[in-house]
């Protein structure tokens, strides 16, 4: 493995365990902005460098043009988060998250839905 996919796991293994510990903390019923706020301070405690609702432009025609999409935590330059407070994730969510990665031309993103009774039970890997 060479050493950027081995600090991309790296990181992506911080990303899952900074949700787990937010959503052990708080359970479900909140806000997703609530849960990006701790999630960026959990973040923030590991020393992780994150920026927070990036705007991600779209390319048409040969322009860009600002269509609204907002990425809400971009972790490490490298990895996309969105952060969630869904009765389920739906197709539309993960087709969300794809066409995230697909602009921003980063390859791994994490769909996290705090409103569910286990963590694992909603985060989703995206890898293009």
């Amino acid at each position: 493995m060479d050493d950027h996919f081995a600090e991309t796991d790296r990181i992506a293994k911080q990303v899952v365990d900074a949700g787990f510990q937010v959503h052990q903390a708080l359970g479900p019923g909140l806000l997703e902005s609530a849960y990006e706020e701790c999630l960026a301070h959990e973040l923030t405690g590991r020393d992780i460098p994150f920026e927070r609702q990036i705007a991600l432009p779209v390319r048409y025609k040969g322009r860009q043009l600002d269509a609204g999409y907002r990425i809400d935590l971009l972790v490490a330059a490298g990895v996309i988060v969105e952060v969630k407070a869904a009765e389920t994730l739906l197709p539309i969510h993960h087709a969300q998250i794809l066409t995230y990665l697909k602009l921003s031309g980063c390859r791994l993103g994490f769909l996290m839905n705090f409103n569910v009774r286990l963590f694992k039970q909603g985060v989703r890997r995206v890898v293009v």
